[in-house]
């Protein structure tokens, strides 16, 4: 298919393995913080600005006008992001299978590979290292704190564009494991949205939202993009 210029993918659950650690990172944080949360309240903020999700729980905890909220968000923000960090620098990182070897093949063709992530830039490094990706497998990766807004706004994946010089977003492909890739991507107006059962959401949760093809994982995705039309059309199940 010669009609692609960039694929744009989210890391944990859709290039990377999601092991749990981004969730515990967020119960352990907010029950610190005194704020009830479970792992099913959760799951609907998947793929989006982590700092974003803290400030949901807490106003929800203490009100929206309290004025001791953007302290406790620093705070629980501080005690996130120490925790995610040694997770991923003690756990270690893996690649979802398959992944490396669609991402060469993409290259091979000219068609650039950047990563969109929740994730803030000292974590996204982290992972990229420990992976190997940041030595020339990919094009571009950008941080949800470096927009002005993170999923669903389109934001990271114009900047993935700027990032790798690709001007037209029809010849875009967004792929993600959550429905907030998904909607990013057609808030971006991209020609292609992809979702990949590889993360934790079903299929069923992913079909809330319009998509153009589900997949089981990345490693299907130069198959796809080999032999079908991305024509993006509403999905339900």
């Amino acid at each position: 298919m010669g009609s692609v210029d960039l694929v744009v993918l989210d890391m944990a659950g859709t290039t990377i393995e999601d092991r749990g650690q981004v969730l515990n990172a967020f119960t352990a944080t907010l029950h610190e913080q005194q704020v009830p949360v479970t792992l099913e309240e959760l799951q609907s903020w998947r793929g989006a600005s982590k700092r974003e999700v803290l400030r949901v729980f807490v106003e929800r905890r203490f009100g929206r006008a309290d004025p001791e909220n953007d302290w406790r968000i620093e705070r629980a923000y501080a005690g996130f992001r120490d925790r995610l960090e040694r997770s991923y620098q003690e756990d270690g990182v893996q690649a979802i299978p398959g992944v490396e070897e669609a991402f060469a093949w993409l290259r091979r063709r000219g068609i650039g590979v950047a990563l969109t992530t929740g994730f803030y830039r000292k974590v996204t490094d982290i992972i990229l290292r420990a992976v190997g990706w940041d030595q020339g497998v990919i094009d571009a990766s950008v941080c949800s704190d470096e927009v002005p807004r993170g999923r669903p706004a389109p934001y990271m994946i114009f900047r993935s564009m700027e990032a790798t010089g690709v001007m037209d977003v029809r010849r875009v492909i967004k792929v993600g494991d959550t429905a907030l890739d998904l909607q990013a991507g057609l808030n971006a107006g991209v020609g292609g949205v992809v979702g990949v059962l590889s993360g934790s959401q079903t299929a069923e949760q992913l079909g809330q939202v319009a998509y153009t093809r589900l997949i089981d994982s990345v490693a299907a995705l130069p198959e796809l993009i080999d032999g079908a039309s991305l024509e993006p059309k509403p999905f339900s199940i």
